[in-house]
């Protein structure tokens, strides 16, 4: 019975375990189950009435066991599986990688665990301990004790790798959260910036408490929104400013009873004028700081432009004039442009900006000790002034005398009438008091000033500039005799030494019909000491060095504009700037001096002057034309153009074209020529021929050998007709810019020009045609497409030329060896035998 009881034990199969149970929460049904189930809910509704309890009972049941029987064999098969995870966690996997696999007697291949690869090494040390030495007891303690300090080791690392890894991942998530909130930030700023503008543009009076808060966001951490801010508030200010100066009111002023609007204009007023200064400083505190530097100054450049009538414009004039001489470009070429529309629209501010500006402009040159860029003078050049303001005064004399005469006949006439009615009169003189209130105040804030007042500000402003201006040339002296005797003899034409002379010079050439006689001697002397530079025919006077060619030319072409426009001052001798340009001819340089200055020179000293003493002349024609073989086309066509004029002035000086025998044919009191004379009165120039118009007519430019033909043919007859063009408008058609050469043009069609014998003509129809930019540089792509063409070719045939050098050597060798084998074929060859 037992065993047959024991074998019934045996063969006792448990089911299988069911599924696990599932939460509501985690099974996701889709919308289509879901749409069906509510459509067919009478064929589906019996799966609700379902019971799970009994259908789980009916599963699991086994035939001929009770049900205690059936809870128990559960219960030890769910100990097991618990036994069995456990195992399984406390077996440490190896990697296949790090692991050789094992392949068993069945044929199937599987990896140790760490447990197993453990128990073998453990194993093979056992036995390699048990087969060398047995350990003691101290040594297996010192053994089990050093083991478990390095197992603590381990543990505190993994421990320490356990909490670094949380604390990277939380400083990162960190950053991340930072600066997610920082643009959070940065746009919610953006956009109350936004609307803070909106409503002030939309209605400035009930929202000017916003300018406030404003100016908040300029004392913020983050630079884009400050910069933000300050481009905010100047859009503002640009449209909300009103077309006058605000006036705060006097204390007399508040106590007095007003009404609600007047109140709440002053109040309106009084809150634009504060938030404005506020800006106005905390821009001139953010200047100093590079990295809103340009912000700032674009900031400050566009409120004078706009509002230069409005408070406080001198502190913007200030921060102009103070970045005019910026060695940053776009500072100072925004702080200049300013300057210039201010100079030009007076309308806007009346002339009290102009004066300002040009105050500060004359303490800025004066503090910088005349070292700033040129730019900060030149714009002075930008300023206007009235010529005919003395014309107004007259009539407005004449109206004020017809109006006192009619107030006077008034008068008499009223005495005469019955006196009237006092209230009346006392009515009028109200409206006669208000009317003259009205036009003063009026008056204070128009922008149109009387003639008197603007007649007060221009001289100011004039006397400002030419106290700037002669302050630089007496600069530019001392500093020259000062470096001249510290450094001994130093070459002309130091670049960079005096930046601020050229604009001085053009200033004084545009302005010079307004300077007053009393200083013409004074600013002559400073120009004769400046044009002659170091030469060493002013032995007497100060040698003033380190200026360029340019320069002295300039300063003999601002003392002619000085003569011609002041009239009056005739007791100045110009006799040394003839010799300074007569010197100044032969050190002209090309590429180093501005040939538009030599042509200027030319035509106002040599061709606009009516007469010149015939010695004189014809120095200069020799000089010129001598000239006009060393230099480019530009320049010999201004100086060709020059001599032709003194030619046609001075009807002796033609006797240079005549070629008799030992010069021409009137020598004067110099009988030989002298062309290193440094005074054009003692070169003796008519003893000499102008030879050098026969070699011009040979020019590789058809424009001057035509011009220097026609000048060449030219006799002696006083009917000439006169040239219609400028040695500047020669130079100009004829500079590189514009220089291109018209194949048509060709020297056939010029020497049939000569062979005609025409006269004089006029260079208009000489004047060569515009530059084709395309066809210039297709032809210049051919000509260069030849060349390499042509490069090419060469080294093709060289490389031909060794290649059959080559062959042929190698050809010689062949037959060389070849009559040497023959050769040693016979010597081989036996005797005959006899």
């Amino acid at each position: 019975m037992g065993k047959s009881k024991g074998k019934q034990r045996k063969q006792v199969t448990l089911p299988p375990e069911l599924p696990p149970e599932i939460t509501e929460d985690e099974i996701e049904v889709s919308d289509e189950d879901l749409q069906f189930v509510d459509e067919n809910t009478d064929y589906a509704g019996f799966v609700s009435r379902l019971d799970t309890h009994s259908i789980t009972r009916q599963v699991t049941r086994v035939e001929g066991l009770s049900e205690d029987a059936l809870e128990a064999l559960y219960e030890n098969r769910r100990r097991k599986a618990l036994e069995q995870k456990e195992n399984e966690r406390s077996v440490v996997q190896v990697d296949p990688v790090d692991a050789l696999p094992v392949k068993t007697l069945d044929g199937e291949v599987y990896y140790r665990t760490f447990s197993q690869i453990a128990e073998v090494a453990e194993n093979e040390e056992g036995n390699e301990d048990k087969s060398i030495v047995k350990l003691t007891k101290a040594e297996r303690r010192a053994k089990l004790k050093k083991s478990k300090k390095e197992a603590k080791k381990q543990g505190k690392e993994l421990a320490k790798t356990e909490e670094v890894l949380p604390t990277q991942q939380e400083a990162i998530l960190a950053e991340v959260k930072e600066d997610l909130m920082v643009e959070e930030t940065f746009e919610s700023k953006k956009c109350k910036l936004a609307e803070l503008g909106m409503a002030l543009l939309a209605d400035p009076e009930s929202s000017i408490k916003s300018l406030k808060e404003m100016l908040q966001f300029a004392k913020d951490g983050d630079h884009s929104i400050v910069k933000l801010g300050m481009l905010s508030l100047l859009a503002v200010f640009k449209d909300i400013i009103p077309g006058y100066r605000i006036r705060l009111p006097t204390e007399k002023e508040l106590e007095m009873k007003v009404s609600k609007e007047v109140k709440k204009m002053r109040y309106y007023e009084s809150t634009l004028l504060s938030a404005y200064k506020g800006y106005l400083q905390k821009l001139l505190a953010l200047e100093k700081r590079p990295i809103f530097h340009h912000v700032v100054v674009r900031c400050i450049c566009t409120l004078l432009d706009a509002v230069p009538h409005f408070n406080f414009c001198e502190s913007l004039l200030g921060a102009v004039v103070r970045n005019i001489g910026s060695s940053d470009d776009v500072v100072r070429r925004l702080c200049c442009a300013t300057i210039k529309s201010l100079f030009t629209n007076e309308g806007k501010h009346g002339g009290e900006a102009t004066v300002e500006a040009v105050r500060l402009i004359a303490d800025h040159v004066k503090a910088h000790d005349c070292q700033l860029h040129p730019d900060s003078v030149e714009v002075l050049m930008s300023l206007s002034f009235d010529e005919n303001l003395g014309k107004p005064e007259v009539q407005e004399g004449n109206n004020k005398m017809k109006s006192k005469k009619y107030k006077k006949r008034k008068n008499i006439e009223e005495t005469n009438q019955i006196q009237g009615n006092d209230r009346k009169k006392g009515k009028q003189e109200m409206m006669a008091k208000m009317k003259e209130e009205v036009a003063a105040d009026y008056k204070a804030v128009a922008y149109t000033p009387d003639v008197e007042e603007r007649k007060r500000m221009q001289s100011e402003t004039l006397s400002a500039v030419f106290e700037t201006y002669f302050r630089i040339l007496r600069h530019t002296t001392q500093s020259s005799v000062a470096s001249s005797e510290a450094n001994g003899s130093t070459t002309p034409g130091a670049s960079g030494a005096h930046p601020l002379l050229a604009p001085c010079l053009s200033g004084l050439g545009k302005f010079s019909h307004l300077i007053d006689l009393d200083y013409i001697g004074d600013l002559m002397n400073y120009l004769k000491r400046l044009a002659s530079g170091g030469s060493n025919s002013d032995v007497s006077a100060q040698k003033v060095q380190n200026l360029t060619v340019s320069e002295r030319l300039h300063c003999c072409i601002v003392a002619f504009k000085v003569m011609t426009s002041n009239l009056d001052a005739l007791n100045v001798d110009l006799q040394d700037f003839f010799v300074q340009l007569y010197n100044l001819v032969l050190e002209y340089r090309p590429g180093r001096d501005q040939g538009g200055v030599l042509a200027e020179a030319l035509k106002i000293m040599l061709c606009d002057d009516r007469q010149h003493d015939m010695q004189k002349a014809a120095a200069f024609a020799k000089r010129l034309a001598t000239f006009s073989l060393c230099f480019g086309s530009a320049e010999s066509m201004a100086a060709l153009v020059t001599l032709k004029n003194l030619l046609q002035k001075n009807v002796k000086c033609r006797n240079l074209l005549e070629n008799d025998a030992g010069g021409g044919s009137v020598s004067g009191s110099i009988a030989k020529y002298q062309p290193y004379a440094s005074d054009p009165n003692l070169s003796g120039a008519l003893a000499s021929v102008l030879w050098e118009l026969n070699l011009l007519s040979k020019h590789y430019h058809p424009t001057v050998s035509t011009l220097a033909a026609s000048i060449s043919c030219m006799n002696t007859a006083q009917n000439q007709v006169y040239l219609s063009i400028t040695p500047q408008q020669a130079f100009i058609n004829l500079s590189l810019e514009q220089e291109s050469f018209d194949p048509k043009f060709s020297t056939q069609k010029s020497n049939n020009k000569r062979k005609r014998g025409t006269g004089p003509s006029t260079l208009a129809s000489i004047n060569p045609t515009s530059i084709d930019e395309n066809e210039v540089s297709k032809k210049l792509g051919r000509h260069f497409m030849l060349l390499r063409d042509i490069k090419e070719n060469e080294r093709l045939r060289g490389e031909l030329d060794r290649t059959r050098s080559s062959l042929q050597l190698y050809e010689e060798y062949k037959k060389q060896r070849k009559s040497l084998k023959h050769k040693t074929k016979k010597s081989k060859k036996p005797l005959p035998v006899n």
